[in-house]
């Protein structure tokens, strides 16, 4: 039976492939092919949202919101510099550690801890998109979205008891979104004083870890714990409203100054002055400035005929930096025709007082400020002057030192704070500065030109910035000052932009919108920053900053 089977199985292969082969022949001469139907093509807002990640799973920012816009060329910036900022950052990281490191030598029987090798890999990260808000601050506020899949070869040598421990960082993976915040804004080059780092939700990392060859991230659990612990660390450090910052310039040195008190000066008097009348006699009068300020001089009144003057003559100055600034003392005599004559100056410098204790200053006259010269040493006379320097009072603000909140709050309107939080109007009064910074405007458009100033009016003073040329977004970014005697509860500021004619037309002037501000925000909140739709104007704004400041 067995011979028999066997026979058989060979006649039926041998009959089955020919008989097969021509079946199959005839099939494919005879049959008639189906028609090929051509695919569905539909648009992407066509497909539904499951359809859509199928189809594109990584989707960046700025297709999905368009906040965010599409950063192609930084990334093609940071591929073609990736080699050497991977030689710059491994460096940053060495020295970086180097410190952290030294704390741990001679702890837990560790001898010493290095760096054998660090290598970022070939892949850089790839930013996703970002996105630009725009502040009344001085500053500029940049969100990214950040991922980076690189390949990077991390190697640590740890020597415990002489024996080298190897611990290799492999195949790491970041996924985050920081907010990058440049403040403030300086007129010195890289034009912001420093970096504000802060992260907007946990980030994402992954990597593998091998020490001594072997990946403890395979072990059962470990993973999870390494995952969730960097992520509370990080989040504890940097998640917002926590923030990094690096500064970058000393702000110092480069930041527009801000006011931080006033000068009170009582010129009392001057004895034995200098006769530059032919009479034998002088009409003198006192200027007196601060160094840095670049305002004009205030002017004691002049009293005729009388080389001992008694004036005893109050003012008041705005002190920017007290151990810079310095006060400048100069004597004039008086002459009907032509110009005055300087009797004698003298300077001194502010920070020779202390603050809130008056001092008395007697004054020997000189030329000029060159004491080696020879006419310096004539005799021109002594000015008694009192100086008494009171600096502002804290911010004692609800709101000073906290963070504003979500990045809608940059835009609010600061001056719609419910007034029921503000401070009683009795702990308010005092005597202090109110400072009104004009930032600049936007969309300002005149009927005849286009050269747009700003105009200042407050109790009847009257100031303005100077005038931009044909445009119609200036940016002036100055600010003046009014010294005041009682908060401005109940006033308020009236800010117009003007253009002014400058070749041949038929109105000298015209107006390009105004707005009034009222005060008693300023007062109670200490400080605003904002923009104003400008009446009459169709498009017009301007851009405000006011603040009050107590002594």
């Amino acid at each position: 039976m067995g011979f028999l089977s066997s026979l058989l199985g060979i006649l039926g292969f041998g009959i089955g492939i020919p008989l097969g082969l021509l079946v199959g022949f005839f099939l494919f001469i005879y049959s008639k092919p189906k028609e090929v139907e051509d695919p569905v093509s539909r648009p992407l807002y066509e497909l539904d949202e499951l359809s859509l990640q199928d189809l594109l799973p990584e989707i960046p920012l700025w297709v999905k919101n368009p906040n965010y816009h599409s950063v192609d060329w930084l990334n093609k910036f940071i591929s073609d510099l990736w080699p050497y900022l991977d030689k710059e950052i491994g460096g940053m990281i060495r020295s970086v550690a180097q410190p952290i490191f030294s704390e741990y030598i001679g702890k837990f029987q560790i001898e010493s801890i290095e760096f054998e090798k660090i290598n970022l890999g070939t892949l850089p990260p790839i930013f996703y998109g970002l996105q630009v808000y725009e502040t009344n601050e001085k500053e500029l506020i940049l969100e990214p979205s950040i991922k980076w899949a690189g390949n990077p070869n991390i190697i640590l040598v740890v020597k415990v008891l002489s024996v080298p421990i190897t611990i290799q960082l492999v195949d790491l993976q970041v996924f985050l979104a920081p907010r990058i915040t440049l403040k403030p804004l300086v007129p010195a080059f890289p034009c912001f004083a420093n970096i504000v780092v802060s992260l907007m939700e946990k980030p994402h990392v992954d990597f593998g870890m091998k020490i001594l060859g072997g990946d403890i991230m395979s072990i059962p659990g470990l993973y999870h714990f390494v995952q969730e612990t960097i992520k509370k660390q990080v989040a504890s450090l940097y998640l917002w409203p926590q923030t990094l910052e690096i500064p970058v310039l000393d702000i110092s040195t480069v930041a527009i100054k801000k006011p931080v008190g006033i000068l009170h000066v009582n010129v009392v008097r001057a004895t034995k002055l200098l006769r530059k009348d032919i009479l034998g006699s002088s009409d003198p009068y006192v200027k007196l400035s601060l160094t840095g300020d670049g305002l004009p001089a205030k002017k004691t009144t002049i009293k005729m005929k009388n080389l001992n003057p008694e004036w005893n003559e109050k003012f008041k100055l705005i002190v920017k930096d007290p151990k810079s600034q310095v006060l400048q003392l100069q004597v004039y005599d008086w002459d009907k025709v032509g110009g005055h004559d300087r009797i004698g100056m003298q300077l001194v410098p502010l920070k020779q007082l202390t603050p809130h204790e008056m001092k008395e200053f007697k004054l020997d006259l000189l030329k000029d400020t060159n004491i080696t010269d020879s006419h310096s040493k004539k005799q021109r006379g002594q000015l008694v002057v009192e100086l008494t320097f009171v600096p502002f009072k804290e911010d004692t603000s609800k709101y000073s030192g906290k963070f504003s909140g979500p990045i809608e709050a940059y835009r609010r309107n600061e001056s719609e704070i419910d007034m029921s939080i503000s401070s009683d109007e009795g702990t308010l009064g005092g005597s202090g500065v109110l400072s009104v910074m004009i930032q600049g405007a936007e969309d300002v458009e005149g009927k005849c030109h286009n050269n747009p100033y700003a105009l200042i009016l407050f109790r009847g003073e009257q100031k303005k910035t100077h005038m931009l040329r044909k445009t119609r977004d200036p940016l002036w970014n100055e600010e003046f000052q009014f010294m005041l005697d009682e908060p401005p509860l109940d006033q308020k500021v009236h800010i117009e932009v003007l253009s002014k004619r400058t070749g041949i037309s038929f109105r000298l002037k015209e107006s390009l919108g105004h707005v009034e501000i009222n005060l008693r925000d300023v007062v109670h909140n200490g400080r605003i920053n904002q923009k104003y739709h400008l009446i009459n104007s169709k498009n017009g704004m301007i851009h405000v900053e006011i603040s009050w400041k107590m002594i």
